[in-house]
């Protein structure tokens, strides 16, 4: 039983050229060459003589005042960092991280257009510079969570670690040079792994004693977790590695529906993919049937393959995270 799916994407890009021209006027003969008006402006002003006048400088906040600014923003800033680790499936995942970059660009906008204190002046630049970076990088990890690249908080804050880390030093050099509030990190972020269990683990191991078998076929480039359910409980959920295959043994006679994730390290403890994950079922369930007779017994057998192939007869349909049998 296999499932005949293809899924293929275009990227299409477009160009944009942009042409130039350009034209010289020719200079007066007879004398020197004249430019009238103010470029930029409307034309000439009667009586201005082309002078100009700077903008007057705005004042430095005083300690206190600056440490008022940043108190302000404090509390948000790392309510919005603090709450990736929190997140619990991807959709959810998506939706913080989309607030915390939100959050923090307007925290950083604010905190560029400040004067602080003179003597904490190239720390405050270095905490704003740091914290816009850490900005547009929320923004690219935002794009790859959307596209289920990365799956949970820790592959976030693992993708976001050198940032996080730049904001976080930064942040202590601030604090360090006045007490000013600007440590905002307060999670760690794990390194990238890649981890994976042995091929024919039990992520939940279910009641046996049939006389019914389940193949699994992963030909797939990325392991899975295959979660066969009976009604509303979870009978069984099996890790099967890329490229090999498993045989689940003893199933009891009844009919399931068989669900399956694919992704890339796998997260033990919240029993999920961290990166490149794909949630799927198949459309029509499975019946294991066992019949005896006054000479025989006799029984189904069934085997899937979660790559597609050809010749298959199962269609699989794709699953909303939220409502996967995690």
């Amino acid at each position: 039983m296999a499932s005949p799916r293809l899924i293929s994407c275009v990227l299409a890009l477009a160009t944009l050229t942009l042409g130039a021209c350009s034209s010289a006027a020719p200079t007066p003969e007879g004398g020197s060459s004249t430019v009238s008006g103010v470029a930029g402006g409307t034309g000439g002003n009667g009586g201005d003589n082309g002078s100009a006048s700077a903008a007057p400088s705005a004042s430095a906040l005083t300690p206190e005042a600056y440490k008022a600014e940043l108190d302000g923003r404090h509390k948000p800033m790392a309510d919005a960092i603090s709450s990736l680790v929190g997140a619990r499936g991807v959709k959810a995942l998506d939706q913080r991280v989309t607030k915390a970059e939100e959050t923090l660009a307007g925290a950083a906008e604010s905190l560029a257009a400040l004067v602080p204190p003179a003597e904490v002046r190239p720390q405050h630049d270095a905490y704003v510079t740091r914290l816009q970076d850490f900005v547009t990088a929320l923004g690219t990890t935002s794009g790859k969570v959307g596209a289920r690249a990365l799956c949970t908080p820790s592959a976030v804050l693992a993708d976001l670690g050198a940032k996080l880390k730049a904001l976080d030093e930064a942040g202590e050099a601030l604090q360090k040079a006045g007490g000013y509030p600007a440590d905002v990190v307060e999670v760690k972020a794990a390194r990238k792994q890649t981890r994976r269990l042995g091929n024919g683990s039990f992520v939940r191991r279910g009641s046996f004693g049939g006389r019914s078998s389940l193949e699994i076929d992963n030909g797939a480039t990325r392991d899975a977790v295959v979660t066969v359910m009976r009604g509303k409980s979870k009978a069984f959920s099996v890790y099967v590695r890329r490229k090999a295959t498993f045989k689940v043994k003893g199933v009891r006679d009844g009919s399931y529906k068989i669900y399956f994730t694919h992704g890339v390290d796998w997260d033990g403890r919240n029993k999920a993919f961290t990166r490149q994950c794909s949630f799927e079922r198949f459309q029509k369930s499975v019946t294991f049937r066992t019949t005896v007779t006054a000479t025989q017994i006799r029984w189904h057998d069934w085997r899937v393959t979660l790559h597609a192939i050809t010749g298959g007869n199962a269609r699989t349909a794709p699953v909303d995270p939220e409502t996967f049998p995690g």
